[in-house]
């Protein structure tokens, strides 16, 4: 299955949907993003509708099967596609975070601590903080 993102005026992903990888093979068998996002417009009835192909394998710039990674991320709902990137972006959870260019993702300005105790992030102290369980 291919995933496709739908974006809005403002390049945020509105929808993903998946379409049988069929559908978007060429005449010599060869799968087009273009012929998904032609498919996508008359299946919704949406000539003008922005369409970008996704892959659920990629994540951080990575593909988890070994193949070629594709725009960075998987996308998903709220993400952003940034289209001198070539990426989909996650929205930014916090205002100090930083974007990572090599994965599109956010990163805190401080690494998380790794000692095996969880933690979730204090935006007034940039740090951060031991969750009591």
């Amino acid at each position: 299955m291919a995933s496709f993102a739908k974006l809005n005026s403002e390049n945020i992903i509105i929808t993903v949907v998946s379409v049988v990888n069929e559908v978007l093979k060429d005449l010599n068998g060869v799968e087009q993003e273009t012929i998904g996002v032609q498919f996508l417009r008359t299946l919704y009835n949406e000539p003008n509708a922005i369409w970008k192909q996704t892959s659920y394998n990629t994540n951080a710039g990575i593909h988890k099967l070994g193949g070629v990674p594709f725009r960075k991320n998987h996308a998903g709902i709220g993400y952003i596609y940034d289209s001198q990137r070539d990426a989909f972006i996650p929205q930014k959870p916090y205002n100090s975070w930083i974007l990572n260019e090599q994965t599109c993702l956010w990163e805190a300005p401080t690494a998380y601590p790794i000692d095996g105790q969880k933690y979730i992030w204090n935006e007034l102290t940039l740090s951060w903080d031991l969750v009591n369980s």
